[in-house]
């Protein structure tokens, strides 16, 4: 027993929070309750209640600044497109922008960007809906994005290592989506058609569809896709059919699949493992012994371990016969699964016992697994902290008046930290009626800008910077 929770949430989310801690929101009678569990001392503890009642089909997503957002859902009439923050700070939950669409058995991922897709789900009248859109953290606003190909509820949404985002299932069709250019583009079809499925990035960047629900019956196969063929292929089965189960990637590489219904009725306690096969002695693994942790932004990430420098040929001096033995260092955030790869800081060398990256600049914080890959083995991962950024008071430096007539101003900040920018002619109006200019943009690291086009026309103009 790991204790027991103040209320039972039965379909709820869990986010884990950057202070290790895990938030369990809405899922209960009420569909208003929150709270959260501290594993180092074993016990829950009721937390603010949500503003608006979700019972089932909401989302929550761990933000870069800390904070929670829960969307859609339903207080079971009826759908919501309310939206909602967690401040693990204060303990409360206050309203944010609502979404366009209201929705419930969506999708909700956190970008590279610092923005959040949501796709598809289901309307009021249990509806599948296409239609996607984007969330600002620095707003706190909702914009549309380009749709889906086709309508999708109960799919899975995959981030993929090159940033973009795999949606699959909710049918047969797979596709994915650029956020540089807002759109979609289909990609290779399933084995099987399925929804309710579980899905999971894999340490060699292929992504794993498990179990679900074909419309007719319980799944218990399942399939890989490989981004680089963007096909997929059918891989070992499961032992048991589930639908609306679990997949956890371990430090291992494995992947951890649990519970589920077999029948669609019964829920099962049994579990089991996927094991992606590498081929490979586990004499050659390297081994990470400790890490920098917490990982405060715009540092380098130091491992220190055993054989970061691996089997390999001597060099004969041409580029088809070279040494392999460079450790590729893989940063990997639990809650996104955003991805990043590592390269040594300037300057420093690695060692069979250690390395030491360049600075990190634009990852999600909270908790993160670092993977050592020495010719293309990866090592046991080792969870580490990335350290929520504080930000500083913001003095603007650096304005510039642009060909196109409108201003830029610059600023210095905490790296990492994300600003929403306001603006008016007049101080001292209340802050509701200043102008919402957008997000101040991170140009380099702990370096900020933005634009002001309606500056031209005045002669006074006021900012405000607020951090979410």
């Amino acid at each position: 027993m790991t204790g027991v929770q103040t209320c039972a949430l039965p379909i709820y989310t869990a986010t884990l929070l950057p202070n290790g801690e895990v938030l369990v929101a809405g899922g209960d009678a009420t569909g208003i309750s929150s709270e959260y569990y501290d594993p180092t001392a074993r016990t829950w503890t009721a937390t603010g209640a949500l503003t608006t009642a979700r019972k089932e089909g909401h989302t929550a997503t761990l933000l870069p600044t800390g904070k929670v957002l829960v969307a859609g859902g339903s207080p079971g009439s009826g759908v919501l497109s309310s939206a909602e923050l967690y401040s693990p700070v204060t303990g409360t939950w206050t309203p944010t922008g609502p979404l366009n669409t209201a929705r419930q058995y969506h999708t909700a991922t956190l970008l590279p960007n610092g923005k959040v897709l949501v796709t598809g789900g289901e309307d009021d009248g249990a509806t599948a809906l296409s239609d996607a859109e984007l969330y600002d953290p620095a707003t706190e606003t909702w914009t549309v994005t380009g749709a889906m190909t086709i309508a999708r509820e109960w799919h899975a949404a995959i981030l993929l290592p090159a940033g973009q985002l795999l949606a699959a299932g909710g049918g047969g069709s797979a596709e994915m989506y650029d956020s540089v250019a807002g759109a979609w583009t289909a990609t290779g079809w399933m084995t099987t058609p399925r929804n309710h499925q579980a899905a999971m990035l894999l340490s060699n960047g292929k992504v794993l569809v498990a179990g679900g629900w074909d419309g007719g019956s319980v799944l218990a196969g399942a399939e890989l896709f490989d981004p680089s063929t963007n096909g997929w292929a059918g891989t070992a089965m499961m032992t048991t059919s589930r639908e609306n189960h679990t997949a956890t990637l371990l430090p291992n590489g494995k992947v951890l699949v649990a519970g589920g219904t077999p029948d669609g009725v019964n829920a099962v306690a049994s579990a089991e493992l996927y094991d992606i096969g590498l081929g490979f002695s586990d004499a050659w693994r390297p081994q990470i012994a400790t890490s920098t942790s917490p990982l405060g932004l715009g540092n380098g990430l130091t491992l220190i371990g055993s054989r970061f420098r691996g089997v390999s040929e001597g060099s004969s001096g041409n580029s088809q016969d070279s040494p392999g033995d460079y450790p590729l260092v893989q940063l990997r955030s639990l809650e996104s699964a955003q991805t990043r790869y590592l390269t040594p800081a300037f300057g420093a060398n690695w060692s069979t016992n250690s390395f030491t990256s360049a600075p990190v600049f634009g990852f999600p914080p909270g908790w993160a697994l670092a993977t050592v890959f020495v010719n293309g083995i990866p090592s046991t991962g080792n969870v580490l902290n990335v350290s929520v950024p504080v930000p500083e008071a913001v003095r603007l430096t650096g304005a510039r008046l642009l060909a196109d007539g409108t201003f830029q101003f610059a600023f210095t900040n905490s790296i990492g930290a994300i600003f929403g920018v306001l603006a008016t002619t007049n101080p001292g109006l209340p802050m509701s009626n200043w102008t919402l200019l957008g997000g101040a943009i991170e140009v380099t690291p702990g370096q900020f800008q933005f634009t002001d086009t309606q500056a031209g026309g005045s002669l006074t103009r006021f900012y405000r910077m607020r951090s979410p």
